[in-house]
Order: structure tokens, then C-alpha cells, then sequence
């Protein structure tokens, strides 16, 4: 009855532990999840008689931490059971264009290679990110999107440039300057 018991304690204790590093792990790729992108609209690709088709999908999103740029990507999206289900991993071919849409600002410090936007891919191992980085000597944003799996990545990718432009009467700011 004892050990029992002493079981169930490790057990409740290891269910707590899980728990705070799934909300850990959670909170990390909320963070780059914080917007839901806005959905363009979409194409079918494959069609299926009694599920839903296969499509490519574009999808817009603003860099929460830049403002005045805008990026849009097109991703594959499986239909059919499996698709319906969300038990389908998705490929990872996704294109990528961002553009200055507005006069930028910057809410902070950036980081080279800082995710902007992650979206699960599968259900467990795979997952599409956007990441942001600057190059200083042309004052221009790089964004870039591939997909990454726990065991083994993919080499697709694909990267968008932003130069600073001025807007209206206000020069651009230097991307440099915001380095952290």
C-alpha cells in the first residue's frame, strides 16, 4: 500500500512536471504565434470527390515586431481524410514575399534569426517557420520560411528582402540600429 502510494506521488509529480514544460514550450511558440495570419484566399490543386480538395492557401501576416512590413506565403494544405482529420503532414514547399507597406517602426531590439511566425505542420513533429534577420549594410529586413522536423529538417526554403525605404516625408530607420 505504501509503494503504491509513493507512485502515485511520483506520478502526480512527474503529470506536474510535464505539465509546466509543456506550458514552458507553449509559451516559447505562443509567442511567435501571438497573431493569426489572415487567410487570402486559396486554389485547389487535387480534386476529391467526397472530401476536401487539396489547396494551396496564401495567407497574410504583419512582423509583430516591425511595423510597416507585411509578409504573404502560399503553403500546400492537404484535404481528403486524413487533411479533414489534421493528420496529414504537410510538405514543405512554401513561398515567402514581404514588402514594406507602411513607414517602419521598430517596437524594440531584434535578433538575427528571431522567429516572426511558427505554425505546426503535422501533428507532433513538424512545424513552418518564419524568421527575421537584417543586413546592416543595406538597410534591408531578410525574412526567410522553411520547415523544420524534430528528427531531420528540410532543406526547402524561401527568403524575402525588405529595403528601408522612406515613406512620405520620413527617412527610413536603420535596421543596424536595432540590433540586440
Amino acid at each position: 500500500m505504501v509503494w503504491r502510494r509513493g507512485l502515485r506521488a511520483r506520478g502526480r509529480k512527474a503529470v506536474v512536471a510535464a505539465l509546466a514544460l509543456g506550458a514552458c514550450l507553449g509559451a516559447a511558440q505562443n509567442a511567435a504565434q501571438a497573431q493569426e495570419p489572415d487567410r487570402i484566399f486559396d486554389k485547389s490543386t487535387v480534386w476529391r470527390p467526397l472530401t476536401p480538395n487539396d489547396k494551396l492557401v496564401v495567407y497574410g501576416i504583419d512582423d509583430p515586431d516591425v511595423d510597416g512590413v507585411a509578409c504573404h506565403y502560399t503553403q500546400p494544405e492537404k484535404g481528403g481524410i486524413k487533411g479533414t482529420l489534421g493528420l496529414a503532414e504537410e510538405v514543405s514547399d512554401i513561398s515567402l514575399s514581404c514588402r514594406q507597406v507602411g513607414p517602419v517602426k521598430f517596437k524594440g531590439k531584434v535578433k538575427q534569426g528571431e522567429v516572426v511566425f511558427s505554425e505546426r505542420r503535422s501533428l507532433i513533429f513538424k512545424s513552418m517557420q518564419i524568421v527575421r534577420g537584417c543586413d546592416a549594410k543595406r538597410n534591408t529586413l531578410i525574412y526567410m520560411v522553411y520547415s523544420d522536423k524534430v528528427v531531420q529538417g528540410s532543406p526547402k526554403n524561401s527568403t524575402s528582402t525588405v529595403p528601408l525605404m522612406p515613406w512620405g516625408t520620413e527617412p527610413p530607420p536603420k535596421c543596424g540600429d536595432f540590433l540586440g
